[in-house]
């Protein structure tokens, strides 16, 4: 017990800092509560909830996953924690209580206190390990954090944007004032403890005060007693000021965070409430109350609440960068930073006011945050360097929901201040007037099925499997090999499928992840109206962005579907005999798509399939949910991307190659999505492994089951002059009706061999001669490198990315020669070949111009150039794309980067 004035000292003491702390957690959840109301439930089914936050937060499951060494001295400390809340508990109630302990207890009095002999022995027991634990975690995080080489876990990218205390190593400074915080609380409670049995006599359930115990004397035990408990008790009441705005608040948030986290899974992307009916939207709310006609986030309060807590709830361990693939690839975006400059910046507005004036800040009094989230929490370049593939949100402990905010950042920069990169607006243009990205025209919707027996649901409205083939099969011919193979295996199956044909459009998934909600609301709505008309039973999707839009995101605007990957509806054929593949000796190694593996949880039936088709099928180093994206996703495959150390698809497929080495023979690399196929498939890497073929699921089971059945094993391809190419801008086609009557190429009768598979452009710098024609996007097919004949037309382009250069020009490229290449530096302007022959002239004339050109973001240093709203006629591959009209539909905004204040 303590001596009585000192009993009156702690009681005063407790009193003034809880109060201090019990202030600084409301205001703490003021803060929070400036976030806009969520648009999804975070509060229902609440037992199971409950539930879930417990058993997750006691387990530390999250925390083990991905790093469990370090996980478990992290949960030295965590359950420590849990325990020193009765272990500290108990010790004030002992200053004032005389307590019994296990050498207070006589022999004649064990019969009748045994229960309490037990209890107390194993309070004891555990009080003493845990506080030998606590002190093991932290000194070994310590050294990790400052010493070991793992202290490059906690850095950033020079590119990315730093809050101004970041920079200032606040991060360091809190860590070093909770370590020394812990190991000051838990080493005074120790000593306190070995002061006790100094005095007291040894206690065999007490091995680490027991230890400690040597260096007291009686003589001095009682001071060092009274010391620890000060010590302990005192440094845990004083740090209840600091509490709410240091790191170690997350042992309180995270648990929250586990309370109210999100249902759906992160493919689907919460609903934007859009109020586009006003006129004033584009002017920001600068009033004391929320501004309720923002779409998206410009400020820390625009952000839903949830995504505020995910602030407090971080834990700062940048597992989430460690996963990202913009930061793995040198870019500005870094999921990490994000959340740390957001508790920067609120811990901030907190602090304009004294922790000890109980007087809320101007902030958490409704009053608006000074600085836009581009201004501190990541740079406009960051914004759009996100690909969406959910790895920060799929990896972070506390379930943090960092690519939401970025979602919303851009749903505020594309709607509202119209800035984003200038290579989205051809596809937005494409997107609203031909109904798909590669705007070509709507009208060949089913030109890939040319020469198969492929119905609608006008010819079959009753059909057991309602194929939706997607823009990219449509219109893509990589994609197209897919979708002719998956027709080919249902027929070969015997299934009553149909496909919409012109009925179908684009699901607006790559509008959406750009933050254009409106658009991504026209076309979904549209394909809602019309699949509800149809009313299929099953719809199948050999795009997993197809499959996540129909089957998820549109139950949010009332379209309830059945839907699965087509991997997984041909693994049913193949479970149900109705298709037999017989192996091949090839190597195949499966890369996970992140909209089919980590946004939906489909990572098994590729592989069943695979492993049917090969006895070699050797596992990426990264593969399930920890697979490493292609690059595509979040609108990344319309645009360039942004600067960095290299290609996203080249880091992905610099792992296929290292796996596939050691292999002998045919070595494939399968995918389940078309966007990975066109991404790996065009990267500079792929140049230089020709050897690996890269097919998907569909093409190589196609391949299984012909070689069964002793058939040829290439997929046929369409018809070439049936596969429609873009115009100069994607968004304007001319209708077929008004192009020349097409003349019937000859088709030599040769194997399939003759006919070479589509084959991307080889990279190169960009000190190539200027004769080598132009470099074009991965949304479509470039020319072969041949000189233009009959043969050379004919032959089935495919697509190609440009290649990434530092942004360094700020002025539009100078117009190049009229034998060159064009390179403009706004409008996306179609590759140039050398002239025809006159014989030829006939021929060339019947071949739809080449796809456009990826135009490569530059600031703003010439105007935009508006596109005509009428469709120009396709020009000859050896001119000179005339320049657009001045009348033209108005284009927007050009995006270029804010820099910070």
């Amino acid at each position: 017990m303590l001596p009585f004035p000192q009993k009156i000292a702690f009681l005063l003491f407790a009193v003034v800092t809880l109060a201090l702390g019990f202030h600084g957690f409301y205001r703490l959840y003021l803060r929070i509560r400036r976030g806009t109301p969520d648009p999804e439930r975070r509060f229902n089914k609440l037992p199971r909830r409950l539930l879930y936050a417990l058993t997750t937060t006691l387990t530390q499951q999250r925390t083990f996953k991905k790093r469990p060494t370090i996980g478990l001295f992290h949960s030295f400390i965590f359950y420590g924690f849990i325990f020193y809340g009765l272990v500290n508990l108990v010790d004030a109630a002992e200053g004032y209580l005389p307590f019994l302990t296990i050498n207070g207890l006589s022999s004649n009095r064990i019969g009748a206190l045994y229960a309490i002999i037990i209890v107390v022995a194993a309070y004891s027991f555990l009080a003493d390990l845990l506080s030998f634990l606590v002190l093991l975690g932290v000194v070994a995080l310590v050294i990790r954090r400052f010493a070991l080489p793992s202290r490059t876990d906690f850095r950033f990218n020079p590119r990315t944007l730093l809050h101004k205390d970041v920079q200032q190593s606040k991060i360091t400074r809190d860590s070093l004032i909770v370590s020394a915080f812990i190991l000051f609380h838990v080493s005074s409670r120790a000593i306190g403890a070995g002061a006790k049995i100094a005095a007291e006599g040894p206690d065999p359930l007490q091995p680490f005060a027991t230890l400690l115990s040597h260096l007291f004397t009686p003589a001095n035990a009682e001071a060092f007693r009274i010391f620890g408990y000060w010590g302990a008790l005192g440094s845990v009441l004083a740090f209840l000021a600091y509490f709410p705005y240091t790191k170690h608040i997350h042992i309180f948030m995270a648990p929250a965070k586990y309370l109210v986290a999100r249902e759906p899974s992160s493919g689907v992307l919460p609903l934007a409430a859009l109020n586009l009916d006003t006129e004033d939207e584009s002017e920001p709310d600068t009033k004391a109350e929320p501004n309720p006609k923002t779409i998206g986030a410009v400020k820390l309060e625009d952000l839903a609440w949830p995504r505020l807590l995910d602030a407090y709830a971080c834990i700062q361990c940048n597992r989430c960068q460690d996963v990202c693939p913009a930061t793995a690839t040198g870019k500005s975006l870094s999921p990490a930073a994000l959340e740390i400059n957001k508790r920067m910046e609120l811990n901030d507005l907190a602090a304009e006011r004294s922790p000890f004036s109980f007087t809320p800040a101007p902030f958490e009094k409704n009053a608006p945050s000074p600085r836009p989230l581009l201004q501190f929490a990541l740079s406009p370049e960051a914004a759009w360097a996100c690909t969406t593939c959910g790895a920060c949100m799929e990896v972070c402990p506390t379930q943090n929901e960092q690519m939401l905010d970025i979602i919303d950042i851009r749903r505020n920069q594309v709607m509202i201040e119209g800035e984003f990169p200038s290579q989205l607006q051809s596809a937005f243009r494409s997107m609203e007037r031909a109904q798909n990205p590669w705007g070509i025209n709507h009208e060949q919707r089913l030109a890939w099925a040319d020469g198969l027996n492929v119905k609608t649901t006008d010819e079959n409205p009753n059909p057991d499997v309602l194929y939706w083939v997607g823009c990219a099969a449509s219109y893509d011919p990589q994609a197209q090999k897919t979708a002719r193979a998956f027709v080919e295996l249902l027929n070969h199956a015997e299934v009553n499928f149909a496909v919409l044909g012109k009925k179908e459009c684009c699901t607006g998934d790559s509008a959406r992840r750009a933050g254009n909600e409106y658009l991504y609301r026209q076309l979904a709505d549209k394909n809602v109206s019309t699949l509800n008309t149809v009313q299929p039973k099953l719809i199948v999707a050999s795009c997993p962005h197809c499959m996540n839009s129909i089957g998820h995101e549109y139950k949010q605007i009332g379209g309830d579907y059945k839907v699965m990957h087509h991997t997984e509806y041909l693994e049913t054929l193949v479970a149900t005999k109705k298709l037999t593949a017989t192996p091949s000796d090839a190597t195949i190694t499966y890369h996970d798509p992140c909209y089919l593996g980590r946004h939906n949880g489909v990572y098994e039936a590729p592989r069943n399939l695979l492993n049917i088709l090969s006895n070699s099928t050797p596992e990426l180093p990264r593969n399930r949910e920890n697979s490493f994206c292609c690059g595509a996703g979040g609108v990344q495959f319309w645009k360039e991307e942004e600067e960095g150390n290299e290609r996203i698809s080249d880091n992905r497929f610099r792992e296929a190659q290292q796996t596939l080495a050691p292999a002998t023979g045919e070595k494939v690399l399968a995918v389940g999505c078309p966007f990975c196929k066109s991404m790996l498939g065009s990267t500079p890497n792929k140049a230089d492994s020709e050897d690996i073929a890269i097919k998907d699921v569909a093409e190589l089971l196609l391949e299984g089951v012909r070689r069964s059945k002793g058939l040829t094993t290439a997929v046929t391809p369409p018809r070439s002059e049936a596969t429609p190419q873009p115009t100069l801008e994607p968004a304007i086609i001319t209708p077929i009706a008004a192009q020349p009557p097409s003349v019937e190429p000859h088709t030599p009768e040769a194997p399939p061999v003759a006919t070479p598979s589509p084959e991307r452009k080889k990279w190169q710098p960009k000190s190539a001669a200027p004769t080598q024609p132009a470099e074009n996007p991965p949304i479509a097919a470039p020319v072969t490198e041949q000189a233009p004949s009959t043969a050379a037309v004919q032959t089935q382009p495919t697509l190609e990315r440009k290649k990434w250069q530092p942004k360094t020009t700020t002025a539009p490229l100078p117009e190049p020669a009229s034998d060159q290449t064009p390179t403009p530096a706004i409008a996306p302007i179609q590759e140039s070949t050398a002239a025809a022959p006159a014989s030829e002239s006939a021929s060339i004339q019947d071949v739809q111009p080449p796809p456009p050109e990826r135009k490569k973001w530059q600031p703003k240093s010439a105007a935009p150039i508006a596109v005509p709203e009428s469709a120009p006629t396709p020009i000859a591959e050896s001119e000179t794309p005339a320049p657009l009209a001045d009348d033209a539909a108005p284009a927007r905004k050009k995006w270029i980067p804010k820099r910070p204040t």
